[in-house]
C-alpha cells in the first residue's frame, strides 16, 4: 500500500437550508476543498460520495454522487455512492484511501452531503429510525421507553416528536448511572464544553454557549438527557481531496497523512470482541503503529452528550465508569491533556447525518495544519476521529476510526 495525504478539505456551515439543496451544499464544500488542495477538478480521478437520507428525505436514490457532482462540472470519472448510516462520509474516505493506496488512482475525492431538515419533521424522524432493524423497532421503542412516558401510559415519542436515538443513548445514559454514579451534571458538562467550543467554528449551526444551569433547564428530550445534550437536525456537506505520496508534492507543502484508517461492523459477542468503537481503534492504531498516547485531538461522534462519555471509556480514554471524572477534571476541553470535540462536536456544529465523517476530518486536518484558529490545540501533530452509524442490538451497526498526522 502506498501512503496517501489529505491535500485539502473544506466544509459548508452546518444548518437548516430549506432554500438550499444538495447541488448547492456540495459545489461549496468541493470546492473550498479544491481551492484547499490546489488541485483543479479536472485533475479528480475517482469520486467517492456518502450520503444516507436522500432518498427518505429529498426523494433522490441511486446515482446521488452523479447528480450532486455532475451539477458542478466534475462528470467521466468513476464515482460511487456509499450508505452507511451516520458514517456514510467516513466510509467513503475509507474507499477514497483505499482507492489511492492501492495505486489505482492519484487524486481522489471524498464528499459527505446530507439534506435532513424538513417542514414535515416526520419525514426526518422516520429517517433516523430507518437506522435500526426495522423489523423489530416496535418492540425496541417499548423497550426503550423513558420512564416518564411509562408511568403516564402514553404512546412512546421516539420515531415522531423525536430522535429514536434519543432514547436509545438515553437509555444507556440511565444504566450507566445506575452502575456507575454518573451524574446529570456530568452529561451536562459535556454539552457545555461542545457548546463553547462551538461558539469558536464559524462553520457550526449553533455558536451560542450556555451555562450548566441552561443545559440543564432546556426541555427534556429524554431522560436524563435534554435538547441542548442531544444533536440538532440539520443539513451540510464536507469534502475532502486524498493524493499520493508521488503526487503530493504537486499541491501544496502542508499535507495531512493518513496513518490508519478501520471500518467495523457490531458484533452479538462483544463480551469477547469488545465494544465496536474500542475494535475499530484497535485496528486504526495498529496500521499506523500508534496508540491512543500517541494521540493530540480526537472528533467522536457525541450524536448525544452520553454517546461522548460512553467513547471515553471504550476507546480507552479513561478507565470504565470513570468517564464522568474525565470531563469535572476538564481532560476533554481545548487547553485539556486530551482535547475531544474542538469542532463543538454534533452537539453545537451539527449532524446532517451523511456529512458528518467528512466533517469530522475536515477539524482533525485544520487542527494538525495550526489552522483552526481560537480553537486550535497547540501543537498537535497526530488526531483521531471515531464516527458510529446505525444502532443494532445496543451498539452502532458501522463504526470507522482514521488516524491523522503530519
Amino acid at each position: 500500500m502506498r501512503n496517501v495525504a489529505i491535500a485539502g478539505a473544506g466544509m459548508t456551515r452546518f444548518g437548516k437550508y430549506t432554500d438550499r439543496g444538495l447541488k448547492e451544499l456540495t459545489r461549496e464544500a468541493v470546492t473550498a476543498a479544491l481551492d484547499s488542495a490546489g488541485v483543479p477538478k479536472e485533475a479528480l480521478e475517482v469520486a467517492i460520495v456518502g450520503n444516507a437520507a436522500a432518498g427518505l428525505i429529498t426523494g433522490q436514490e441511486c446515482i446521488r454522487a452523479q447528480v450532486v457532482l455532475r451539477s458542478m462540472g466534475i462528470d467521466k470519472i468513476p464515482m460511487v455512492n456509499t450508505e452507511n448510516a451516520c458514517a456514510s462520509s467516513s466510509t467513503a474516505f475509507q474507499l477514497a484511501w483505499l482507492y489511492v493506496a492501492s495505486g489505482m488512482y492519484d487524486v481522489a475525492l471524498a464528499l459527505g452531503v446530507e439534506k435532513m431538515y424538513s417542514e414535515d419533521k416526520a419525514r426526518t424522524m422516520a429517517a433516523f429510525s430507518a437506522g435500526v432493524d426495522v423489523e423489530g423497532l416496535r418492540e425496541l421503542m417499548q423497550q426503550l421507553k423513558p420512564p416518564s412516558e411509562r408511568a403516564a401510559g402514553v404512546p412512546s415519542g421516539a420515531g415522531t416528536s423525536r430522535s429514536l436515538f434519543m432514547d436509545i443513548y438515553a437509555a444507556g445514559a440511565r444504566t450507566h448511572m445506575a452502575k456507575y454514579g454518573t451524574t446529570k451534571e456530568q452529561y451536562a458538562r459535556i454539552a457545555v464544553k461542545n457548546h463553547n467550543n462551538g461558539s469558536l467554528n464559524p462553520h457550526a449551526q449553533y455558536r451560542e454557549r450556555y451555562s450548566l444551569e441552561e443545559i440543564l433547564a432546556s426541555p427534556m428530550v429524554s431522560e436524563p438527557l435534554t435538547r441542548l445534550m442531544c444533536a440538532p437536525i440539520g443539513d451540510g456537506a464536507a469534502a475532502a481531496v486524498l493524493v499520493s505520496e508521488e503526487k503530493i508534492a504537486q499541491y501544496t507543502t502542508k499535507p495531512v497523512w493518513v496513518r490508519g484508517t478501520a471500518l467495523a461492523s457490531g458484533s452479538d459477542h462483544r463480551d469477547v470482541d469488545g465494544g465496536i468503537s474500542a475494535r475499530a481503534a484497535q485496528k486504526a492504531f495498529v496500521m499506523a503503529g500508534m496508540t491512543m498516547r500517541d494521540v493530540d485531538v480526537l472528533e467522536v461522534h457525541d450524536a448525544s452528550a452520553a454517546a461522548e462519555l460512553s467513547l471515553y471509556e471504550e476507546l480507552g480514554l479513561c478507565a470504565e465508569g470513570k468517564g464522568g471524572r474525565l470531563i469535572d477534571e476538564g481532560v476533554t476541553e481545548i487547553g485539556g491533556r486530551l482535547p475531544v470535540n474542538t469542532s463543538g462536536g454534533l452537539l453545537a456544529k451539527g449532524h446532517p447525518v451523511g456529512a458528518t465523517g467528512v466533517a469530522q476530518i475536515y477539524e482533525i486536518f485544520l487542527q494538525l495544519r495550526g489552522e483552526a484558529g481560537d480553537r486550535q490545540v497547540a501543537g498537535a501533530r497526530v488526531g483521531m476521529t471515531e464516527n458510529g452509524g446505525g444502532m443494532m442490538r445496543g451498539e452502532a451497526a458501522a463504526t470507522t476510526v482514521h488516524i491523522l498526522s503530519l
